[in-house]
């Protein structure tokens, strides 16, 4: 690490997704973001105007070799994930991935052996674990006793599915886009602050319809915690919904993702009445309304920490949306 208090900072891949990557970066005062890297000529000449970082790459390995980097933002799509993880890994390197992992199960398992390997630390980038909002109903659940059900829901219309992955060349849409509410459940059904349930058992029903990209997921899943999860994706309906809803005994949560994120919390005293709680979720209790995934990340290498969503734990999530996405019935 060249300073003790900056985290020298780079970026592969400046698409849609690294944008919000960008941003948190700027934001952080701990990082300083020294190069960006893409093949994409018109892309890093965006970024290289948008986000000045120090210097810019056509190729990657380039930026490797010759910058002095601590912490590397590996934002690519899917499929192109791996070898460039792994090049980072072997350097020592910290690096975030991009959701989701790899194409399968099996690259996030190679990467997270990778992993095992090298002194710098991973984290994959499951937003929705992060969001402020998210940490304190899951706190106010936690205090409750922990979920005792939690959902998930993840549409989109045709005209958002802009990608291959989505329109149906890929494997699997699940992994490839609405893994976010599947990990996302698993986070709001967890024991701990650190921990997310373990699904034990899956019940899925698939029907895509004729359309290219048009794809229906709806699956129940038990958790190691107890806690029952359930799970919608459609692709080819009506509107973008992003919703979610966990509930603890006498308690429950509607969180609204679709675009302002917005939470109605109920509670119910025994034998008695029940009411809507009119107070704001306490966001300083879980690192305040500005908290996010590169904030975590950096107190994690800075406090010699582990991340919430590392690439061990996020071989469980790859598991649970392959589950989800083949029609599994059983155990896991």
């Amino acid at each position: 690490m060249s300073d003790d208090s900056i985290l020298n900072t780079a970026v592969i891949g400046c698409g849609g997704h690294a944008r919000h990557h960008f941003g948190m970066i700027a934001d952080e005062p701990r990082l300083h973001l020294v190069a960006a890297a893409d093949i994409d000529a018109t892309r890093l000449e965006q970024a290289k105007t948008q986000h000045r970082p120090d210097r810019t790459f056509a190729d990657y390995r380039e930026m490797l070799d010759q910058c002095d980097l601590d912490l590397v933002y590996v934002v690519t799509m899917p499929g192109h994930l791996l070898p460039i993880v792994l090049d980072c890994m072997a350097r020592h390197l910290h690096v975030s991935v991009e959701k989701s992992p790899g194409m399968t199960s099996a690259e996030t398992e190679q990467m997270a052996t990778a992993g095992r390997e090298s002194r710098g630390k991973a984290i994959v980038s499951f937003n929705r674990r992060y969001f402020p909002e998210v940490l304190a109903v899951r706190r106010l659940v936690q205090e409750r006793g922990g979920a005792v059900h939690c959902s998930g829901t993840y549409n989109k219309t045709l005209s958002l599915i802009g990608t291959p992955a989505m329109a149906g060349i890929a494997p699997d849409p699940v992994i490839c886009d609405a893994i976010h509410h599947v990990d996302l459940i698993r986070w709001l059904a967890g024991p701990t602050p650190e921990r997310a349930a373990r699904p034990v058992a899956v019940h899925s029903e698939v029907a895509d319809g004729e359309r290219a990209g048009s794809h229906r997921h709806n699956a129940v899943i038990r958790f190691d915690t107890g806690a029952i999860g359930t799970f919608m994706s459609h692709y080819g309906v009506g509107f973008r919904i992003q919703r979610a809803e966990v509930h603890a005994e006498d308690f429950s949560a509607y969180l609204d993702l679709t675009r302002e994120r917005a939470c109605e919390l109920y509670a119910a005293e025994r034998g008695g009445s029940s009411s809507a709680l009119d107070e704001p979720l306490d966001l300083d209790a879980v690192g305040g309304p500005n908290f996010n995934e590169t904030s975590h990340f950096a107190n994690c290498i800075f406090e010699d920490t582990e991340p919430w969503s590392t690439l061990d734990d996020a071989v469980v999530t790859m598991h649970l949306c392959e589950a989800i996405r083949s029609g599994h019935k059983g155990p896991l």
